[in-house]
């Protein structure tokens, strides 16, 4: 379980907090937008209250009207993360998200600038496929996040959109969108301080937040919230 505190993503509102990754890997060239994540929460409030996250759309799937709202915290580059996408998140799905009973919130956190990059990756083709892609960067987890030098893991996260039917053009927009990287970090800080997120995965059930769990707890705390 990953903690939130030491290595939260704020330094990103401040100026000149980011910039343009490039590098040049012969006949092609990887960029994205890079970041420093080291500075507290607290002491970056007012940074990202002046960031301009109304544009940042809420990934949701499930009921709307569901008696039951479910957010889940999690970081693309955290490994317990991905073992409960792999597991507790497919019975979740198919037991409460697919009939309709919850509406299931995504939020990422961002402990690193891959964890970033993953993020645009996923949102690049939109709500609908967001997902599935999510799905598909859990799954390569292990290969992208560890494959070493950046530009080596932006060519992996390229991978995978390609493989979800981004174009080369369409990833390359997102990845080196520096706006919406800066409004994405302002706009989970805002949700994490809100919540009192501290550690990924961390769960929202109907506005009480609880740490990583068992679907065995995690169901009856749904089935409680729905009585």
């Amino acid at each position: 379980m990953k903690k939130l505190i030491p290595m939260i993503a704020a330094a990103l509102v401040g100026a000149g907090a980011y910039y343009i990754f490039v590098m040049d890997r012969g006949p092609e060239t990887v960029a994205a937008v890079d970041v420093e994540l080291s500075q507290p929460v607290a002491d970056n409030t007012d940074s990202a209250a002046a960031v301009d996250t109304s544009g940042i759309q809420e990934m949701a799937i499930g009921n709307p009207d569901a008696p039951v709202t479910v957010i889940e915290y999690a970081s693309y580059t955290c490994p317990h993360c991905a073992t409960f996408h792999g597991g507790v998140f497919k019975e979740l799905k198919k037991d409460y998200i697919d009939t309709g009973k919850i509406n299931f919130v995504y939020r990422e956190v961002y402990f690193d600038r891959y964890g970033l990059w993953a993020s645009l990756i996923a949102r690049c083709a939109g709500p609908e496929k967001f997902f599935g892609v999510s799905d598909l960067l859990y799954a390569g987890q292990p290969t992208w996040s560890r494959a070493g030098e950046p530009a080596a893991i932006v060519g992996e996260l390229r991978k995978i959109g390609r493989l979800a039917g981004m174009s080369e053009e369409t990833l390359g927009a997102c990845l080196e969108n520096g706006d919406k990287a800066q409004a994405l970090v302002a706009w989970y800080q805002e949700n994490a301080e809100a919540d009192g997120v501290r550690s990924t995965p961390s769960f929202v059930i109907n506005g009480t937040t609880y740490n990583n769990m068992s679907y065995a707890e995690m169901s009856k705390l749904i089935d409680e919230a729905a009585e």
